[in-house]
C-alpha cells in the first residue's frame, strides 16, 4: 500500500468512525438509551454488501455533492432497528425486548423507522458537511426491509467504487450486532 493509499484509507476510517459515532450519539439522545459503537472497519468495494444472518432494514441516504446525487445506506439488523423504533415510541425496556422478535411491521413501527432514518441522515449530513464540503447535503430517502444475504436496493451502477464500513454496535443492553454503512467513494471531494 502506498503512502497516498494509506492516507486515504485512514481518512476513510476516520470519516466512517465519525459518522457511526454521530449516528449513535444523536440516536442515544432521542431514545434515551446508550448506543455503543466499536471495531469500525472500512473497505473499498465495487459491489453492494449484504447483511448476513437475517433480515435487515436499509436506511437509505440521499447524498448531493458537487452537483451529483448518489445513494448510500445504513444496514441495521431487524431486531435492532425494531428496538430503535420502539424506543422512539417511548416503550419501556421490557416491551422493547418483546417487540424485537417481530417479523411484521405495522403502521406505528413503520412511521417510527422513518423517523429513525431522518436522525441517521441528519447525523451523516453533519459529518459529511464538515469533512467534505458545506455544499454537501444528505437526507433520508426512506427505508426498506432486505432479506438475509440480499444486496440493498440503491441507485447504483455495479462496478462503481463504494466505501463500505462495518461496526459492532450495541443498543442498550441487547446483544451486539453489526451495522453496515454504504457510501459512494468520495474521490476528489
Amino acid at each position: 500500500m502506498t503512502a497516498a493509499h494509506a492516507r486515504i484509507a485512514l481518512d476513510e476510517l476516520e470519516l466512517a468512525g465519525s459518522i457511526f459515532r454521530r449516528m449513535a450519539a444523536d440516536l442515544s439522545v432521542i431514545v434515551d438509551r446508550e448506543i455503543l459503537i466499536e471495531d469500525v472497519q472500512v473497505e473499498r468495494r465495487t459491489q453492494r454488501p449484504v447483511g448476513a444472518g437475517g433480515v435487515h432494514i436499509s436506511f437509505r441516504l440521499s447524498i448531493d455533492l458537487a452537483g451529483e446525487s448518489s445513494q448510500g445506506c445504513l444496514l441495521v439488523p431487524l431486531p435492532d432497528a425494531i428496538a430503535l423504533a420502539a424506543y422512539m415510541m417511548m416503550m419501556p425496556d421490557d416491551a422493547v425486548g418483546r417487540e424485537r422478535t417481530r417479523t411484521e411491521l405495522d403502521g406505528p413501527f413503520k412511521e417510527a423507522l422513518l423517523e429513525v432514518g431522518k436522525f441517521l441522515a441528519g447525523a451523516c449530513d453533519s459529518v459529511l458537511r464538515r469533512a467534505l464540503s458545506e455544499e454537501c447535503a444528505t437526507r433520508s430517502d426512506g427505508c426498506q426491509g432486505v432479506r438475509a444475504d440480499v444486496r440493498p436496493a440503491l441507485s447504483y451502477t455495479e462496478g462503481q467504487p463504494l466505501l463500505v464500513a462495518r461496526a459492532r454496535a450495541r443498543v442498550h443492553d441487547f446483544e451486539a450486532c453489526e451495522l453496515i454503512l454504504v457510501l459512494p467513494a468520495f474521490d476528489g471531494a
